[in-house]
Parts: structure tokens; C-alpha cells; sequence
């Protein structure tokens, strides 16, 4: 797919290991401060928020500046937000504070960063290319923050706290330069009049609105992800009191669903085009209720795994086919912000979905949000299931 799309994938792939580090060495340095389910789910709630507050500023300036530009200077940026956490955790220095307060800002670059790159891909392929360069970029983040990067940070957090933080801001730096090595894309349109931030976002809010298959897509992903969230966030507490985990315990746990989402990267693209996009959702929905109910029941943490291993699949070709139709139906020069809109649904719900279920775990139990989850998405189905055939293949 040529030199510019090599590197992108390269950087996103070294920068997803030092963030798969992180997403173990997190919650583990968290849980190390407290056992509360609440305060253990507010460090993912830190990292979420940024995308409710600045995901539509982000996806306006995405559209404004070159894009390849902005990945560099906020991958730059991250890099000496996780640093001075690194240093904080070394010294003995770091709190619960500080920790929410690295994340809040991790979380804010994420919320620019993910967009750009999103918004960057289609002048770096082909548009028959698309599917299967989101499958490849969707492979090598599953590698890295889900397949080698939990262990390898799980595995540096007990030799020593501060490793993981400090092999993600080395990541960010190797990713800021191989990005700004790409070159001959236009990432940004250059012909547009100059108008109000405030004009900009409503005019991406009423696309997407009147967009009936992206509509359906949004709210679907908000409601998907606030359940899903609500479970996770509080999944390190989960592994420890429910499968009897240690930390290297749960960060293989979190490696497994990658190994389901490696294995999707190589034929979403062939399902795709044999089975259409509707169909692919649909049974989607069915996949994620039943990770909700399959979870809440055992106790056994090879039946739990196995159980990611399934929803890893589902979650990679859930993520390409959603991402390739937005990426097709958006004008190039409104995708940043049409994609702050979408962001705003999907990882907006997350940060929504961890609160929520910090508070639920904390009164009714470690296995409360995974059942309500499981209801709530198995209505999801009911309610969109003719929807999905009318709407996204039309």
C-alpha cells in the first residue's frame, strides 16, 4: 500500500505497544493505592472524559491543520505527560491525583491523535483499499496495546513501577518520528473559508444527524460502549476477587481478546464483501451480550479468556466495518469533524460506561454491570435488528 501507509502502520504499531504497556500498569498501579471498585473505575473515567469534552473542538481542528503535523506535535506532547509520570512513580511521588491527571491528559492527545490518523488513512490508499488497511492499522494496535503490551507492562510494573510509563513515552516519541516522515499526502484541505469553530461542528453534527446509517451507528456504539465500559472498568477488581488473578494473571487475561482480533484482521476484509456490513453487525450485537453473560457467570479464568479470545473477533470486525463505512461516506474535508461527532457517541459512552459502572460494582457487586450490560444490549438487538438491514445497506 506504498512507503507513507509502512510507516503509519509502524508508528501506530510502537506507539500501541507502550499504550498496551500502560493499559496494564494503570489499573494495576491504581489498584495498588485502593481496592475500591469506584476509584479503581475513576482512572478509566479520567482517560475517557477528554473525548465528551474536546472531541468536537478536536475533530474541527483535524479538518483545519495538516493532519501528519498534528499526530507529531501531540504524540510529542503525550510523551511528556506519561514521561513526567514515569518520574513521579520512580520517585515515590505519584498518587491517585497524579495518576488521573496523567490519564485526563493521555486521554485529551488521544482524542486528536485518533482522529487524525483516521482522517489521514484515505489519502495514503486507495478507497477499495480501505477495509483492508483499517484491518491492518486495527492489527497492529490489537497487537501491541492488547496482545504484547498488558504483559510486558504487567511484567515491568513488578520489577519496577515506573518501566511501563516510561516505555510508553519512549513509544510516542518513535511514533512522532516515523509520522513525520510521511510525505505527498493531502491531509488537509487548503480551500476552505474561514469560519467559527461553533459553525464548523454544528454543521458535522447535522451531517452525520441526517445520515440515517451513521445515526444508527453512533447511537448504537454509545449504548454498546457504556455497557461494555461499565464492566471493564472495574475488570482488574474482577480478575483479582472473581478469578482469583495476581497481575500477571490479568494482564494475560487481557491479552486474549488480541488474540481474536489478530485472527479477524485477516479475513473482515473477505467477510465484508461475502456477508455485506449489516449482517456483520447484527450478529455483533448478539456476540457482546453474551460476552456480558459469559462473564458474569464463571469463575474460571481459562472460560473467561476464551470468552475474550471470541469477543476480540467480533470486536476488530465490529471496529473495521464501522470505521470503512464512515471513511466512504464522509467528504474528505468534513471526516475530522464528522468523525469528533462519531468519537463523541463512541468514546464519550466509554467515559460515561466507566462511571457508571464504578458506582454499580461499588453498591450491587463485582457482577452487576455485566448482567445489566447483557440486557441492555440484548434489547439493543431487538430494537435495531430491521433497522440495520434497511438502513445500512441502503
Amino acid at each position: 500500500m506504498g512507503g507513507d501507509f509502512r510507516r503509519l502502520w509502524t508508528a501506530s504499531a510502537i506507539s500501541s505497544l507502550g499504550d498496551g504497556a500502560m493499559l496494564a500498569a494503570g489499573p494495576l498501579f491504581v489498584a495498588s493505592q485502593t481496592s475500591d471498585p469506584l476509584l479503581v473505575a475513576a482512572a478509566m473515567f479520567a482517560q475517557q472524559l477528554p473525548w465528551l469534552l474536546f472531541s468536537l473542538i478536536a475533530g474541527a481542528y483535524v479538518d483545519r491543520l495538516e493532519r501528519r503535523r498534528l499526530i507529531v506535535v501531540v504524540n510529542l506532547l503525550r510523551a511528556f505527560a506519561v514521561g513526567g509520570l514515569a518520574l513521579g512513580v520512580g520517585l515515590d511521588a505519584a498518587g491517585l491525583p497524579v495518576i488521573y491527571a496523567a490519564l485526563f491528559l493521555l486521554g485529551t492527545g488521544d482524542s486528536v491523535a485518533r482522529n487524525a490518523e483516521t482522517a489521514l488513512l484515505p489519502s495514503l490508499v486507495g478507497e477499495d483499499d480501505l477495509a483492508a488497511a483499517n484491518a491492518r492499522l486495527f492489527g497492529a494496535t490489537t497487537l501491541g496495546a492488547q496482545l504484547a503490551g498488558p504483559p510486558l507492562g504487567a511484567y515491568l510494573f513488578a520489577v519496577a513501577a515506573a518501566l511501563p510509563f516510561g516505555i510508553d513515552a519512549a513509544s510516542f516519541v518513535a511514533a512522532a518520528a516515523l509520522v513525520a516522515g510521511i510525505g505527498g499526502a493531502r491531509s488537509a484541505p487548503t480551500d476552505r473559508e474561514a469560519r467559527s469553530l461553533r459553525h464548523e461542528v454544528a454543521e458535522a453534527l447535522r451531517w452525520l444527524w441526517e445520515h440515517r446509517a451513521l445515526r444508527l451507528l453512533a447511537l448504537c456504539i454509545c449504548a454498546m460502549n457504556i455497557t461494555f465500559s461499565g464492566a471493564m472498568a472495574v475488570y482488574v477488581v474482577y480478575a483479582k476477587e472473581r478469578l482469583g488473578l495476581g497481575p500477571i494473571g490479568y494482564g494475560a487475561l487481557l491479552t486474549v481478546s488480541a488474540v481474536g482480533g489478530v485472527l479477524g484482521t485477516g479475513f473482515v476484509a473477505r467477510l465484508e464483501s461475502r456477508f455485506g456490513a449489516s449482517l456483520l453487525l447484527r450478529v455483533g450485537l448478539l456476540l457482546e451480550a453474551a460476552t456480558h453473560v459469559g462473564l458474569a457467570l464463571t469463575r474460571n479464568p481459562w472460560v473467561a479468556g476464551g470468552i475474550m479470545a471470541v469477543f476480540g473477533v467480533h470486536a476488530l470486525v465490529w471496529s473495521v466495518v464501522t470505521l470503512s463505512l464512515r471513511q466512504r461516506a464522509v467528504p474528505s474535508e468534513m471526516l475530522g469533524r464528522v468523525n469528533g461527532v462519531y468519537y463523541l457517541f463512541s468514546v464519550g459512552g466509554s467515559a460515561v460506561g466507566a462511571l457508571v459502572g464504578g458506582v454499580v460494582a461499588h453498591v450491587f457487586g463485582i457482577t452487576a454491570p455485566f448482567w445489566i450490560g447483557a440486557a441492555l444490549v440484548a434489547l439493543l438487538a431487538v430494537v435495531t435488528w430491521r433497522r440495520f438491514a434497511a438502513e445500512i445497506e441502503s
